[in-house]
């Protein structure tokens, strides 16, 4: 396995469409799951998609409890009218935060890392994160989504004031 660079923002691989994956199977997939899942793990992430890897394939793992997912060729679907804003980083822009509104509950669909179909609903972090990954997949980094930049900083600075209110 390997630990692979992450490309961060401002990098052309991230603001593009990913490509559909025909097949999950093949050997050098199973191979990029594993560093993606080692890759996330090392730097203390809960997602990573393969363009954060500098491949542009639909393709993001997250963390599902103890263990490591992979969702290939994702669809996701907003499930009600709920929206949440919570706060979000990424592992390619380190460093920042940022409050982004996203629906609460969705239902997805795809390819597990067999090559199966799978389908399911998520809400809450887990729904979170993979819109926020299925977004990487789109082009998009979360603060595209942002629309109050008073709720946009530096961790350290977020947490100093945080702090100060307390």
């Amino acid at each position: 396995m390997a630990i692979l660079k992450i490309a961060r923002m401002g990098h052309p691989v991230l603001l593009q469409q990913a490509e559909h994956i025909p097949d999950p199977t093949l050997p050098e997939l199973r191979r990029l799951v594993r560093d993606m899942a080692e890759t996330m793990l090392d730097a203390g992430g809960i997602g990573l998609a393969a363009p954060q890897v500098h491949l542009p394939l639909r393709l993001f793992i997250w963390r599902n409890g103890e263990q490591v997912a992979a969702l290939f060729n994702p669809v996701l679907t907003p499930l009600g009218e709920e929206l949440e804003t919570a706060w979000e980083g990424c592992l390619s822009i380190p460093g920042l935060r940022g409050a982004v509104t996203r629906p609460r509950r969705i239902t997805f669909t795809g390819l597990d890392a067999e090559g199966e179909p799978v389908e399911g609903e998520a809400e809450g972090i887990a729904a979170r994160v993979m819109q926020h990954e299925t977004d990487h997949l789109n082009g998009l980094l979360y603060p595209m989504r942002m629309t109050d930049f008073t709720r946009f900083g530096f961790v350290e600075e977020l947490a100093r004031t945080q702090e100060q209110k307390r």
